[in-house]
């Protein structure tokens, strides 16, 4: 097994100003050619914290990345540290002036200064790493067992050089073992109900084959992973398994991750039947045709939505009789089945969703239940309404509500069919 820790350094990543992406990104590369990473830390801008960062970690990891504190500014320590760490010291690399002069000369308005000019002072006992896109170049040096490889923290500076030359490299110093991994998406059934059914198939899958549970807001992804040294024995029997689960699970299962998203899926059952969609939203804003948009190629058969998300545009809009609104509230299912059955009228679609609800955190224009939604589905020649309480945070109850929109409309469609 390869080992690897991930050290991102910066104090805007520790006080929230910006989120850590370039862990996840350097995390599922590392993975991808069966580097196991068992540790992720984010350490501030602080000479002894990213010196105990990396005596912790030599000899404990095969491979240490780091990511940030690269930059001109006086806050960007790293290469110093790294100097103090590997009893180094810096040196002029005049290859790296002539890459950073002409990254300005062709790509940057302000002049060059001396505080850029520095960034071609290096450890001299680095390799060097080509930064195509920024004048921080990378680095790896080794400590007794252990590379510790530093990138620049701009995601799209060090997305190059992981995918380029960290890769690369590892791939080349290892003895890197094959890994494949499938995902699959669950709509409709929590992941309690799932795991019951599955005991039996984890209970024989073999020790080289490992199942996890991902739930996310009315779905659950299973990801099965098997890791060994020989690809296709590996991928005969990552099938069979999956063919498994596909059995046991049956119609819950929409697809692969990778190929089969939800909205995907409802995109080939309405391209294929020549039918079309439309949708009329409240308190989801917009975010299910958002979802079914995104998919290229829904303009052949996605006609629009409407976001009435107040009152008075679902009556002056979408037709909502004030009586309706009056006699049962905006939040209910007589309000939800006129949404999807108007908005289907008026964009001249085959079929439509609709939701209204109170999302929370206040009650809007309903005295009805924070939480209480509704969801309804316009079909060929009906119209279902579907009533759900997801409770009282706000987030929680429109990510859930979109993802039971597509699933309901997922069912209706393949009932259709």
């Amino acid at each position: 097994m390869i080992s690897a820790k991930i050290i991102t350094i910066g104090d805007e990543i520790l006080i929230g100003q910006i989120i850590d992406t370039n862990s996840t990104f350097i995390s599922k590369q590392l993975i991808s050619i069966g580097v196991e990473v068992q540790e992720i830390l984010t350490i501030s801008d602080n000479k002894e914290d990213i010196l105990n960062a990396f005596t912790d970690s030599v000899n404990k990891f095969d491979v240490i990345i780091t990511t940030g504190g690269l930059g001109p500014t006086n806050d960007d320590i790293t290469k110093e540290v790294f100097c103090e760490f590997f009893n180094d010291k810096l040196v002029h690399n005049s290859d790296l002036l002539v890459h950073i002069e002409t990254l300005f000369k062709n790509f940057v308005d302000n002049p060059i200064n001396e505080l850029n000019r520095a960034q071609a002072f290096v450890p001299s006992k680095a390799n060097l790493i080509e930064n195509k896109f920024g004048t921080a170049a990378g680095m790896i040096l080794k400590k007794n067992n252990s590379f510790f490889i530093s990138l620049p923290g701009v995601p799209y500076e060090m997305k190059s050089m992981i995918k380029n030359s960290v890769i690369p490299f590892i791939k080349k110093e290892f003895n890197c073992p094959v890994i494949i991994k499938e995902t699959l998406l669950t709509y409709g059934v929590g992941e309690s109900t799932i795991a019951k059914k599955l005991k039996d198939f984890e209970q024989n899958l073999p020790q080289n084959f490992k199942l996890a549970y991902l739930p996310n807001l009315g779905r659950v992804r299973l990801r099965l992973i098997c890791k060994g040294s020989d690809r296709k024995h590996l991928e005969n029997e990552m099938d069979f398994y999956i063919s498994q689960l596909f059995e046991i699970l049956g119609k819950i299962v929409i697809g692969f991750e990778s190929i089969n998203s939800i909205e995907s899926e409802i995109g080939k059952i309405l391209k294929k039947s020549g039918k079309t969609l439309s949708t009329a939203e409240s308190f989801t804003g917009g975010l299910i045709s958002s979802r079914i948009s995104s998919i290229p190629g829904a303009s052949t058969y996605f006609k629009g939505s409407i976001v009435a998300y107040n009152t008075k545009i679902k009556k002056e809009i979408l037709n909502v009789a004030e009586k309706e609104i009056l006699d049962y509230s905006v939040v209910s299912s007589e309000v939800a089945n006129s949404m999807a059955l108007n908005v289907k009228k008026i964009l001249k679609s085959d079929f439509a969703i609709a939701t209204t609800g109170n999302a929370g955190p206040e009650k809007g224009d309903s005295d009805k239940d924070i939480g209480l939604i509704y969801i309804s589905i316009a079909t060929l020649n009906e119209v279902k309404s579907f009533e759900f309480n997801f409770g009282k945070n706000r987030e929680k109850n429109i990510k859930k509500s979109v993802n039971k929109a597509l699933e309901l409309l997922f069912s209706e469609l393949s009932t259709e069919r």
